[in-house]
């Protein structure tokens, strides 16, 4: 009895979120080793679909870096990244586009599927309209080329919104067209996360990933920081405690705030039901970035 007591405690904590949120959209960006376990990423799934159930609208873009490097490995090329941005020529980007639209993203929808939801594949190149991103060397300041890399400069969210519409979750992949040319550009899944966050206004945006969130120290989740505003991420990014790759994740985080996103969160998708945990309790489980 006392089990069942608890669990509809679970039930009323949640219940003023999920009034608050009803009809709202959540930006979900799936990446990380969280992955690269197919029984892990069917839980993450499952949980997004019972967002969907409650009348919530989660909209997934997802990453693949390791899946890329893979496919690029047993075609023989090696895998060259400048200040965290994999550079990509032309014959890397056929890969890239291969692995992330036909073969990470139905693999993703199949999974939604499977849960019990709907759910429609959205190649990038549909939604992100972008141009070339030139990258600086880290080492000397100079500027270094990327090839085939983009950042995104506008958006055509008409099949977004017609998924939602209907009551499907798109799946989104980081790619985008460039707005000169017509090719593929690979694009940051972060930044293209945070991009279109932004752009549809989400209530939140949620970033999945294999990190509990930002810690002081990296190598002790007992140091997580549970939340942080403009002001605390700089002084952390000046400080060093918010550095590498989580600094334009931040960054990025802060511009969408700028742009109407309500929140966004940083969470760890390994943790059972990390992204439930993180939406309904008041706790949580990771950091949150607010404005």
């Amino acid at each position: 009895m006392d089990e069942h007591i608890q669990k509809a405690g679970v039930l009323i904590e949640a219940l003023p979120y999920l009034q608050r949120f009803r009809g709202e959209t959540f930006l979900i960006k799936l990446g990380g080793s969280a992955m690269d376990d197919p029984q892990l990423v069917n839980k993450l799934l499952r949980d997004v679909v019972f967002l969907e159930v409650v009348g919530i609208n989660p909209v997934i873009v997802h990453g693949g870096g390791k899946a890329i490097s893979a496919a690029m490995a047993e075609s023989g090329l090696k895998a060259r990244f400048v200040g965290g941005l994999r550079v990509t020529d032309a014959e890397s980007i056929a890969i890239v586009e291969q692995t992330l639209s036909n073969v990470i993203n139905p693999r993703l929808v199949e999974g939604l599927t499977a849960s019990g939801g709907q759910a429609v594949g959205i190649p990038g190149n549909q939604i992100f309209i972008g141009e070339r991103f030139q990258g600086t060397n880290p080492e000397t300041g100079a500027p270094a080329d990327l090839g085939f890399v983009g950042q995104v400069t506008d958006f055509n969210s008409q099949p977004i919104e017609e998924a939602i519409y209907y009551e499907k979750v798109p799946v989104v992949s980081p790619i985008a067209l460039d707005k000169d040319t017509n090719e593929t550009l690979n694009v940051n899944a972060d930044l293209a996360a945070s991009a279109l966050g932004a752009r549809l206004k989400a209530a939140k945006i949620v970033y999945l990933s294999d990190v509990r969130g930002v810690m002081r120290d990296p190598q002790d989740e007992e140091t997580l920081i549970p939340s942080l505003n403009r002001q605390t991420v700089e002084e952390h990014i000046d400080q060093g405690i918010i550095s590498g790759g989580m600094i334009p994740k931040c960054r990025s985080a802060l511009e969408a705030l700028d742009a109407g996103v309500g929140k966004v969160h940083m969470i760890d998708g390994r943790i059972p039901h990390s992204l439930l945990l993180e939406i309904f309790t008041k706790s949580g489980v990771g950091t949150e970035i607010v404005a």
